[in-house]
């Protein structure tokens, strides 16, 4: 079962760090990672960019609104997703209990939604719709 890993920092964790001390996190983070693909559970992952090159869409008045940023202010920003391939929660807990990143700040795990059925029905729909 596919299950999907927000990693969120603390960016004040981090600029405490010293330069070794950030690279050598790293080098554990990326050679975990290493592991979980060699296991086959490393599905997808990706880094984001600090939280002050986002933008945020929001439905509002009838139409879409841009605004820069993240919408709230919080001590923790989502730092990067990963795809995580597990039997059930407990061993995507247990897999993810072991990344050096949950140093830098929390990882909250969810199990992927299947949407297969929900597209189906709705290609049924919109090909009806469209006789």
């Amino acid at each position: 079962m596919k299950y999907i890993c927000l990693g969120y920092i603390e960016p004040s964790k981090l600029e405490a760090m010293s330069e070794t001390e950030l690279q050598a996190m790293l080098d554990d983070c990326f050679a975990y990672d290493d592991e979980l693909r060699k296991n086959g559970h490393f599905t997808a992952g990706e880094a984001l960019q600090g939280a002050n090159t986002a933008t945020t869409l929001r439905w509002k008045n009838g139409k879409v609104a841009v605004t820069d940023g993240p919408y709230a202010e919080t001590k923790e920003q989502l730092g990067g997703i990963l795809v995580l391939e597990a039997r059930d929660l407990n061993h995507a807990i247990q897999l993810i209990s072991k990344h050096p990143g949950v140093k830098a700040g929390p990882f909250e795990i969810r199990p992927a939604a299947d949407l297969t059925e929900m597209i189906r029905e709705s290609e049924k729909r919109r090909a009806k719709n469209k006789e």
